[in-house]
């Protein structure tokens, strides 16, 4: 590759499609899941997985957006700002928020280990079987969003959702 086609690929953004209007069946499906997958969780709870997972993810455009409605729904600059390190920071989390993380981490990194019994134990304790499968679905969905956004060269700042 000459040094002129590098500095096209890293200066200039391949146009993508626009995958809601690409696939707008597909898209309706996966914002349906999402809201059914949200149904009956906390709301604070609900961001701090998506945060999560768009940090593992490096999701840069749901890291933004997740973030900004996290401030909005209440939440303080200083959690936002553990999420990222949240093993470190436990005492900004609740017991139950520390173990949907844990849980959000395993589920997004499932190819590292699968998700460990010990972590699907702690998160059976604080959740009951419906909340369960709710997270479990949150954590779905938030990573397939990410993959939309990713695929998609979504740019952070840019939500369109408004």
């Amino acid at each position: 590759m000459t040094a002129n086609m590098t500095a096209n690929t890293t200066t200039d953004t391949m146009n993508r499609l626009n995958f809601a209007k690409a696939a707008p069946k597909v898209f309706r499906a996966l914002i349906g899941f999402d809201a059914a997958a949200r149904d009956g969780l906390d709301p604070a709870l609900v961001e701090l997985v998506q945060i999560r997972a768009s940090h593992l993810n490096h999701c840069a455009y749901c890291l933004h957006m997740h973030t900004n409605d996290a401030r909005k729904a209440g939440e303080s600059e200083d959690r936002l700002h553990m999420v990222a390190v949240w093993r470190e920071a436990r005492h900004f989390f609740t017991e139950k928020e520390q173990a949907a993380l844990a849980l959000t981490e395993a589920v997004t990194l499932v190819s590292d280990a699968g998700v460990p019994d010990d972590v699907y134990a702690q998160a059976a304790a604080h959740f009951d079987e419906q909340e369960l499968a709710h997270l479990l679905a949150l954590i779905f969905t938030i990573n397939t969003w990410n993959r939309v956004a990713l695929s998609t060269a979504k740019v952070a700042g840019t939500d369109e959702r408004r």
